[in-house]
């Protein structure tokens, strides 16, 4: 009788493809550095690069730098507490962000782009992120998008693709966001818009809901007339008499 052995091997990390680690313009987006003077206009005034093209995948953009991307999907990063955010009304058409804990600031619901590593869990923590540590709601995993990408690396149950809602077909217009976003294709736009990215002086929490759909703002409604008849007097004064 002859023994064979088989030596048990334990299971090394998970390996998945690039297309299961989200969009090709995710990493692009998460190393990029923004807020720095463009390189493209460096002789005009506020150029600072805060915008992306999903479709081109290069350097940061100012302002001036988007008629050469009227065609493409571009997106605005802005910045809080000296980290890049990106809002969800933007990012959550595309990619899903669950798991990723979500920020209010300035009436606008915000993710950040990369980890914010914390030393030490404040006192009482019972939950941190997976990758750098830092203090989360019992309720996410993760403080970033670049955290849950980590995370990705050994837990197969996460994913950047949106998937659809409970109750819909292959076949309906929605995919578990808001529009008919793709993460693959992006959406053109139909138009060259100013009005979707801050201007220079507006704060950029109070762009969106203040103006109309052209872009001027919008001004409340003339208030209705009162027309109510005025109360009678009770009777006629009369002046008091002068006393000598």
């Amino acid at each position: 009788m002859v023994m064979v052995s088989v030596a048990s091997q334990s299971p090394g990390p998970m390996v998945r493809s690039e297309e299961d680690l989200g969009p090709p313009w995710l990493r692009p987006l998460l190393g990029t550095s923004f807020f720095v003077p463009c390189r493209m206009h460096p002789e005009l005034s506020k150029n600072e690069c805060n915008l992306f093209c999903l479709g081109c995948t290069g350097d940061a953009l100012c302002a001036y730098c988007l008629p050469a991307h009227r065609d493409h999907h571009v997106v605005q990063i802005r910045r809080s507490s000296y980290h890049n955010v990106i809002r969800v009304s933007e990012v959550g058409k595309l990619i899903d962000i669950s798991h990723v804990q979500t920020y209010v600031i300035n009436s606008a619901k915000i993710v950040f782009l990369n980890g914010r590593p914390q030393a030490r869990p404040g006192k009482g923590v019972t939950n941190t992120c997976e990758i750098c540590c830092r203090s989360l709601p019992d309720s996410f995993r993760f403080c970033s998008l670049g955290c849950k990408l980590g995370g990705m690396q050994w837990d197969p149950s996460l994913t950047f693709a949106i998937r659809p809602k409970r109750g819909q077909g292959s076949g309906d217009d929605g995919s578990g966001s808001d529009d008919s976003f793709s993460p693959k294709k992006p959406r053109r736009m139909a138009g060259f818009d100013f009005s979707r990215f801050d201007r220079p002086g507006v704060r950029w929490s109070d762009d969106e809901g203040s103006r109309s759909n052209n872009g001027r703002p919008v001004t409340p409604g003339t208030p209705p007339i009162n027309r109510c008849r005025p109360s009678r007097r009770k009777g006629i004064p009369h002046r008091a008499p002068f006393y000598g």
